[in-house]
């Protein structure tokens, strides 16, 4: 009897309802045999340890007879039943997958390295994929059912659930895990062809110069990624506050606030949004503030706060391009329920952002910076965008991956001029545009 081609071989003598009838009905012989108080008080490794010398010791009482690989998954099975996520635990310990996609009992997709697959290995039934559901929901205070058919969660290791169920699902039960991306570094991002030196000492500048930043791109392009690895380049003493919905920077200055959204309670009562975090967080004295992704009403805040003497913000917003990330800002900030006339958020707008770093994911999985543009409109003026560095990307070559190189343009001088001051390089690739005059009419001094 194997175990492992009883779940992975469609064509086994063995179905997947019957390994997990058989996995079933050792989980239910083990919890007969723990004193759940005595197990309550022991740490995770300490549980998992005891509940596999308990279980090994009921294998062999009663049988069957198993070989020590067979015997040890078996024992993982249950004991994964009995206190994690069933098939899913072991892919949440597999460092390689970013996402794990379950379309009900039948079909679990993953992605790794930007590419997704479908893996051979199931649920057991439908009732299984809901207590697994049920068990991710309660350990956040929620529940799901027909009434509450949607929930989003975070696993305590920091995971982001999203869970939608019939009859809003047809396909049954999904379930979507995010893992918590790993904190790479720009040198690290320069390695993986996302960025290259030139581009990292750009952005260096204008993060140090304090310039508002906008970080856009499409669902898992990495601007999470990008925007903890862009954190790091701020300065040591300053007083940064972070805002995000699952929390997920990993910022490593002395002094951050880390703060969280909150979900209503099963009596859908005790939401907190990141606008309420956003409007709070003026009240902390920020040097910068950091949203993680800006989706609704708190977009007016977020500009308001960059624009009146928060210099250095960061924040997130899904678009496809530096032009579409603007009039998605203003999009967002017009669902707020202050209103403001919709050419008048153009002047928020220009006022706030400086700087806008598009992100793609190629058909090859690999994700780039492909565009890192200035804001040079003003006023109620139309969005008047510079571009100062793009990625020229070839088609895809015989060996499946995507080639291009990073073209560059000069920096608009107002930029070359703020950097100058804050006595951050010019890189050598980039320049400066040519002056419109070779004095600034106020201060006679020759401009850079």
């Amino acid at each position: 009897m194997s175990l492992r081609s009883r779940v992975n071989t469609p064509d086994d003598r063995h179905s997947p309802r019957e390994d997990g009838r058989l996995v079933s009905s050792y989980r239910a012989k083990l919890l007969e045999e723990i004193d759940l108080a005595e197990m309550s008080a022991l740490a995770p490794a300490e549980r998992r340890a005891r509940l596999e010398r308990v279980l090994g010791h009921i294998i062999s009482r009663e049988g069957p007879v198993l070989s020590t690989a067979e015997r040890a998954q078996l024992i993982r099975r249950v004991v994964d039943e009995a206190l994690g996520l069933g098939v899913l635990e072991p892919l949440l310990e597999d460092a390689s997958i970013s996402e794990i996609m379950v379309n009900g009992p039948d079909q679990i997709f993953v992605e790794r390295s930007g590419r997704v697959e479908q893996l051979p290995i199931r649920f057991a039934s439908h009732e299984q994929l809901m207590q697994t559901i049920e068990r991710i929901v309660s350990t956040v205070n929620r529940r799901v059912d027909e009434a509450n058919p949607m929930v989003d969660a975070r696993l305590p290791s920091g995971e982001r659930v999203n869970v939608i169920i019939p009859p809003l699902s047809l396909t049954g039960a999904t379930l979507t895990i995010r893992r918590f991306p790993r904190a790479f570094t720009l040198h690290e991002m320069i390695a993986l062809g996302s960025l290259d030196e030139q581009m990292l000492l750009l952005l260096s500048g204008l993060v140090q110069a304090k310039m508002n930043l906008i970080v856009s791109g499409a669902t898992g392009t990495g601007k999470t990624t990008l925007l903890n690895a862009l954190s790091g380049l701020i300065p040591e003493g300053e007083r940064v506050i972070t805002i995000e919905d699952s929390a997920e920077l990993q910022l490593q200055q002395a002094h951050v606030i880390r703060l969280e959204s909150r979900p209503a309670n099963v009596e859908s009562k005790g939401q907190i949004t990141i606008r309420d975090l956003v409007r709070n967080s003026l009240r902390m004295r920020p040097d910068r503030i950091i949203v993680g992704e800006v989706r609704g009403g708190e977009t007016l805040d977020m500009l308001q706060a960059m624009s009146t003497g928060h210099d250095g913000s960061l924040a997130t917003v899904h678009a496809n391009s530096s032009q579409d990330a603007l009039m998605r800002l203003q999009t967002l900030a017009s669902m707020s329920e202050v209103e403001i006339p919709f050419e008048a958020l153009q002047d928020q707008i220009n006022s706030a952002v400086n700087v806008i770093v598009q992100l793609t994911r190629f058909g090859d999985g690999s994700r780039r910076i492909t565009e890192i543009s200035i804001l040079d409109s003003h006023g109620r003026e139309p969005f008047r965008i510079t571009t100062v560095c793009r990625y020229i990307a070839q088609p895809m070559g015989a060996d499946g991956r995507v080639h291009g190189y990073f073209a560059y343009a000069p920096l608009p001088r107002r930029i070359a001029e703020r950097l100058y001051m804050s006595n951050q390089p010019i890189p050598q690739a980039f320049g400066v545009a040519p002056p419109e005059d070779h004095l600034d009419p106020l201060t006679s001094r020759t401009v850079l």
